[in-house]
């Protein structure tokens, strides 16, 4: 318990309204991240249409160009709907339940980014590459995204039980391996 009669957290000697704070400041920096690769992604894809080549684009290069345009807007929305969330709600006394849905809605965007990025990553290898050579590398290049943005974290937070002791639990191994 805190001098005030609240809770700690998780050791860390926070007010539920401390913890919220430092959440919201944690998740802000990541939707710096994610927003700026996702603008500059979408950037991107409204100019493609501009180019001279795009005409002589297929009816299936096409359609992955739409669902890519589309996944990249949805992608934008829901990067930065944590934003309009905390605006509407702002002075309201909803800082955690504001930092829990801005939580949910940037796990969306990133699982929207990361459809974006593949369906991207196909509409470009199909332009350069035969259809088989292009499909076998969007299929690994999906697998590493997968793996660097999901499953590692997964790993870590399923692994993560040892009281923040890092790898071994001695709170001294900051390898980036675990053992």
């Amino acid at each position: 318990m805190t001098s005030q009669g609240v809770p700690h957290d998780d050791g860390r000697g926070e007010s539920p309204a401390q913890r919220a704070d430092r959440r919201w400041n944690e998740l802000l920096q990541e939707l710096r991240v994610a927003q700026t690769g996702t603008q500059i992604l979408f950037g991107f894809l409204v100019a493609v249409v501009f180019q001279p080549r795009f005409a002589e684009l297929g009816t299936t290069d096409r359609t992955i160009y739409v669902v890519t345009v589309f996944l990249g807007a949805a992608t934008t929305g829901a990067l930065v709907a944590p934003v309009a969330v905390h605006r509407l709600v702002a002075g309201r006394r909803l800082k955690p339940e504001t930092v829990n849905w801005a939580a949910r809605l940037t796990l969306v965007g990133l699982v929207l980014l990361y459809l974006t990025m593949v369906s991207t990553f196909l509409l470009i290898m199909r332009m350069v590459l035969d259809d088989a050579l292009a499909l076998w590398l969007v299929v690994v290049m999906a697998l590493w995204l997968a793996l660097c943005w999901f499953m590692v974290p997964l790993l870590a937070r399923r692994n993560g039980t040892n009281g923040g002791k890092g790898n071994g639990g001695t709170g001294d191994d900051y390898g980036p391996w675990p053992h």
